[in-house]
């Protein structure tokens, strides 16, 4: 089964709805407008159950196979949340908020979920139970961990969790995936060096937070280099350095901010450790004082061995011989449904975007031809994982 026949017909249709998501994006838990529409849409497709508020703003919807629901269910989710970028794309159906756009596809990942939606409560070729899952605030908000505890795991009894995103810069019709860790950890921190302030021309006097600030910046690297494993990964970057506001005085303090991301609790924890011991060494060796705000992020997203296997087929029967790359390199991007495959055996895949700006970009726009194979995946999963007994 490649493209299924039945989308080719509504591919305009989940068009359209993918590019009014697109011109009116919402950010974090802000998808008041999209969880509408969702809800709507799913009523008119005739599914059996539409739940709304699941994790703030989150949609659940549920689709029966032709047994009654008996037997295993799958969850299938989606993300709604735009981001706060000003679109630069030009686009007729551009964003009409200022400071919001859809710079990652997540109106390309509803779109998608909608369309074998359509065609799963349509057909209903499958025994079972299908849970379709449309979260808010993945972008910084957990909104997967909010969903799972407002009870999603339980409300609904999911045996086995699936998930997709684009991936600009590989081929419309190709996925890639892996097995085991897929997307990193992130984790973040903000250090406020207290120090003391005074006259530049009087450096002595002071107790400068700017070098100390620099000697740390510059120390944290050393977690990468001297601390982990050189065949495992971690990511330190400092992204900001804040102090002072004129030329002739050394401030009272600084503020670094940054990120750690690994693939390996183990590397996640020792880095953590480490960064603890180098900011606080380092500030007091300079006399300061180092005040520490780390909040755990995101977890790792591991993939299942065999629900990776078994998607990595489901998804090579859509787009056809040597379309799938089973092993693709684990990224240092960050997912919350990293949340939901610690709570249910699953897979993470991801779906070509061809040659589109990167994710996060201003100038980013998702492909609606991936649209076919994204829903297509979707409804092959079901149909394979959940096979009618005729």
């Amino acid at each position: 089964m490649p493209i299924v026949n039945r989308l080719a017909e509504l591919h305009e249709e989940i068009t359209a709805w993918r590019r009014d998501f697109h011109e009116n994006p919402e950010i974090l838990y802000e998808t008041v407008r999209t969880a509408e529409k969702v809800a709507e849409l799913l009523e008119s497709f005739g599914v059996d159950e539409v739940t709304t508020g699941i994790g703030k703003t989150g949609v659940v919807g549920v689709i029966k196979g032709r047994n009654g629901g008996k037997g295993k269910t799958l969850g299938l989710r989606a993300d709604m949340d735009a981001l706060p970028i000003e679109e630069v794309t030009g686009k007729e159906y551009a964003s009409k908020t200022p400071g919001k756009m859809h710079a990652c596809g997540h109106d390309g990942h509803t779109a998608m979920l909608l369309g074998a939606a359509k065609y799963l409560a349509e057909t209903r070729n499958f025994d079972g139970t299908v849970v379709l899952i449309f979260q808010p605030a993945e972008e910084g908000g957990a909104g997967a961990k909010a969903m799972i505890d407002d009870g999603l795991m339980t409300k609904w009894p999911i045996d086995e969790v699936y998930g997709m995103h684009n991936l600009p810069g590989t081929d419309v019709g190709t996925f890639s995936m892996r097995v085991g860790p897929i997307m990193a950890a992130t984790d973040e921190f903000t250090v406020t060096i207290k120090g003391r302030g005074g006259h530049a021309a009087r450096p002595y006097e002071t107790i400068d937070p700017i070098v100390t600030g620099s000697q740390i910046v510059s120390a944290l690297q050393s977690i990468a280099s001297r601390t982990v494993d050189p065949l495992k990964s971690v990511v330190v970057s400092v992204t900001s350095f804040k102090a002072g506001n004129a030329y002739n005085v050394i401030p009272q303090d600084a503020t670094l901010w940054g990120t750690i991301r690994t693939l390996d609790n183990e590397v996640r924890k020792i880095a953590e450790e480490r960064f603890m011991t180098i900011v606080e060494s380092v500030a007091t060796a300079y006399g300061a004082v180092a005040e520490i705000d780390f909040k755990r992020g995101y977890p790792v997203v591991v993939n299942h061995e065999e629900q990776t296997h078994f998607a990595a087929e489901v998804a090579e029967a859509v787009g056809g011989a040597g379309s799938v790359d089973s092993n693709i390199l684990p990224m240092m991007g960050g997912e919350d449904f990293a949340y939901m495959l610690e709570e249910r055996p699953g897979a993470f895949i991801y779906t070509g975007n061809g040659d589109s700006a990167g994710l996060h970009h201003p100038l980013y726009d998702f492909n609606d031809d991936a649209i076919l194979y994204g829903s297509s995946y979707w409804i092959k999963l079901v149909e394979t994982a959940l096979p009618h007994a005729s």
